[in-house]
């Protein structure tokens, strides 16, 4: 469950800046405080001198224990006679003290050598907000997904529309639910606006909040940036080699959409045969059927679509007119 490293760097960015901020109003009302109350402002340079003495204590050679134990007595009264002193005065007894945004970590994002919670969510939170800026994430889940929408009337082949969609999502849901870096791929076949990108950003929220790094795209946004990283284009690119290869799950939608040439062939050959090789599993949706699949790309590609992916189609109409 490895995010990329562009989000790690995000997150530790915000730590560093919450404890910056927590230390910066802890110096603020410190100061004010030393100004209305004097006594405070005495202690405070007392507590300096002390820690002053004891840093000095450790260059000196012999028994200095007993020294340095006399004076951290003599700090902890000091403590505790300020925290008597801010109470008095309207003050908590911590009120020079940082408040941090989580205390059980004060804004490092580890305690004990293990990630903190809060860490996981910040991580979580910007995995979201990378997904979103080119799909409706927070818009797309398994609860606003409408399954009435959908025709109860049978079709030509006698298939129901609703029936359909509804073991779609009870297939999705519980992919999502049970999502791990075992899961298989899946294909999301059927025309446009049956619910495709829904379901994939519904699975894409579930899989998140279980930890996962989460890659969503559209085909031609991916093999743009790719190809601009192949040629050093680097400035603007959002999709990585590394980054669509290595996430735990990758979503790419509208498969077929991209400009058809040889360059952006070899890029999802790649894509799709790298990913099978390291068992990480892709979700592809596509507006086109299986038949202009073939006709679209080469025998490597959609052999290995139909043979490694777990294929849903959807049919009726394009519910987004309802």
């Amino acid at each position: 469950m490895a995010y990329s490293p562009s989000i790690y760097r995000k997150a530790q960015r915000i730590l560093e800046k919450r404890r910056d901020e927590a230390f910066a109003a802890a110096e603020d009302r410190s100061e004010k405080i030393r100004k209305e109350v004097p006594e405070i402002d005495s202690i405070q340079k007392q507590l300096s001198a002390i820690g002053i003495e004891i840093s000095q204590l450790f260059f000196f050679k012999g028994n200095t224990e007993e020294k340095v134990e006399e004076l951290k007595a003599k700090s902890r009264a000091l403590v505790a006679k300020r925290s008597e002193i801010l109470k008095e005065n309207g003050y908590s007894e911590n009120a020079m003290q940082p408040e941090y945004i989580c205390p059980v970590c004060e804004d490092r994002g580890f305690r004990k050598g293990k990630i903190c919670s809060c860490h996981v969510q910040l991580l979580k939170d910007l995995m979201k907000k990378d997904v979103c800026k080119f799909a409706p994430l927070d818009d797309c889940t398994f609860e606003n997904f409408k399954l009435e929408y959908y025709s109860n009337a049978p079709l030509e082949n006698s298939v129901i529309p609703r029936e359909r969609a509804r073991k779609i999502f009870d297939s999705s849901r519980l992919y999502a639910q049970n999502f791990s870096l075992d899961s298989k791929n899946l294909l999301f076949l059927g025309a446009t606006g049956l619910g495709k990108t829904h379901l994939s950003l519904a699975i894409a929220n579930v899989v998140i909040n279980k930890g996962y790094n989460v890659c969503y795209g559209s085909s031609q946004n991916i093999c743009d940036d790719l190809q601009s990283e192949q040629f050093g284009r680097t400035d603007n690119i959002h999709y990585t080699k590394q980054q669509v290869l290595d996430c735990d799950l990758l979503i790419i939608d509208d498969l077929g959409c991209e400009v058809s040439n040889q360059y952006t062939a070899a890029i999802i050959y790649n894509i799709v045969n790298s990913r099978i090789l390291s068992k990480k599993p892709t979700i592809i949706s596509t507006n086109c059927s299986l038949s202009e699949l073939l006709d679209k790309y080469d025998q490597r590609i959609t052999s290995r679509i139909s043979g490694e992916y777990t294929t849903m189609t959807f049919l009726g109409n394009d519910i987004r007119n309802i």
